[in-house]
């Protein structure tokens, strides 16, 4: 990503405006974002069990220990109207970026450094950080700047267990063009990026040579998708790869009806493909009428050159017949 000079220069507010906010922003950066946020309920085994279960790990040993990976999960607010939102300071740092046109957010990063496990009875408190917001880079979203925090976890007794690093990009989404009459023949829009990074690089690397590839720990040899910079099962920060044979099964599925994005065909049938060798992915199942798709369908690999950069696997049936 490169820095651009003024690509937004011509919209938004008036240079005096503009002025007025960058002054503001770069004064916010070092500022606390709020008062520091309180768990509700203190680390017990019940939530343990089922966010091990839900993100398919094997609980940490010894019992009643907290996988480190669940650190941010016990402040983050519920869903009731009670549950009080994000602080007025965090409020007026998006509303600033929102004005200046970044007005729609992803989230690209997180760092953890854990300076001890949770334990069942631990009620924990976090501190957030403005640390950064960079210039405007030139991304393959839009324009836009990273916005990065440090979030401070703290025990009851102040002790500081964790500091995450979590980081977001605000971007100014490209104007949507009205459709003309040539719309039917025009060049179809670029499908979504992938979240690149260097625990799953290896894998759109393998795929943009039409190889579908699953990571294998090399200390236990197990096999896990998607993948991750950690066996789940020993671990092991080792691993190497095997080439899948591209044969599976659909484990269940989908058909998008709505809403329509213009880089994609519709009705789109996305599934959860059980690959022979025991993993999982998700992919498009294409070349097959929705109402025949059915769970337990075999289906064979093939590949979808989106676009130069982009490879990514598909589906067909390969059932010779279809369910009645």
């Amino acid at each position: 990503m490169s820095d651009i000079a003024d690509e937004t220069a011509t919209i938004g507010p008036s240079p005096q405006r503009r002025a007025e906010i960058e002054q503001r922003l770069q004064a916010m950066v070092g500022e606390q974002l709020g008062a520091p946020t309180s768990a509700r309920w203190a680390v017990d085994e019940a939530r343990i069990d089922q966010w091990v279960e839900a993100m398919g790990m094997v609980a940490p040993e010894p019992a009643g220990r907290a996988p480190a990976a669940m650190l941010q999960a016990w402040t983050m607010r519920g869903y009731r109207k009670t549950v009080a939102g994000p602080p007025e300071s965090s409020r007026e740092l998006f509303a600033l970026l929102a004005e200046l046109g970044y007005t729609s957010v992803v989230a690209t990063d997180s760092d953890i450094d854990v300076r001890r496990p949770l334990v069942v009875g631990d009620r924990i408190t976090v501190t957030e950080r403005l640390t950064e917001i960079t210039p405007e880079k030139k991304t393959a979203l839009g324009p836009g700047r990273f916005v990065t925090t440090s979030r401070t976890y703290t025990d009851e007794g102040g002790e500081v267990v964790g500091i995450q690093r979590w980081r977001l990009l605000r971007f100014a989404p490209p104007v949507r063009q009205e459709r003309g009459p040539s719309s039917e023949t025009a060049q179809r829009a670029p499908r979504p990026r992938p979240a690149v990074n260097r625990d799953n690089s290896f894998f759109f690397d393998a795929a943009r040579r039409h190889e579908l590839v699953i990571q294998r720990c090399s200390a236990c040899g197990r096999l896990r998708h998607p993948p991750g910079p950690m066996c789940p099962h020993c671990h092991s920060l080792a691993f190497e790869t095997i080439e899948a044979s591209g044969q599976g099964t659909v484990f269940s599925y989908t058909v998008v009806h709505h809403p329509r994005h213009p880089a994609f065909d519709y009705p789109l049938v996305i599934a959860v493909v059980q690959l022979s060798e025991g993993t999982r992915l998700i992919a498009d199942v294409v070349d097959v009428d929705p109402a025949q798709v059915h769970i337990g369908m075999s289906v064979s690999l093939g590949w979808l050159d989106a676009d130069p950069d982009l490879t990514l696997p598909v589906f067909r049936r390969s059932d010779p017949t279809a369910r009645s």
